[in-house]
């Protein structure tokens, strides 16, 4: 089974927690954490599990760990199906 690569926005310091997907098609994830000592990238990926029903270690930050633009790896489940789980198209 091959891996999907899904490309976020990360927006720290938000009133709410949710991934939502924007009107051209791409992902951002609000978050309530800080970005402080890893603690919004950990929300973020806790978050991103549970949205996609997977495992948090099915999950990994491939790029962008510093940055509020990220890659990250879903083991496990194509592009196609992330999208469909987020409730968009690819």
């Amino acid at each position: 089974m091959t891996d999907g690569l899904l490309e976020i926005t990360v927006a720290p310091k938000s009133s709410r927690s949710e991934v939502a997907l924007d009107g051209g098609g791409d992902v951002k994830v609000y978050l309530n954490s800080p970005p402080v000592d890893g603690k919004a990238n950990g929300e973020c990926l806790a978050l991103l599990a549970k949205t996609l029903g997977v495992p948090k270690s099915k999950l990994a930050i491939e790029r962008g760990e510093k940055g509020r633009r990220k890659l990250v790896r879903v083991k496990g489940l194509t592009r196609e199906e992330i999208m469909a789980r987020l409730g968009g198209a690819s």
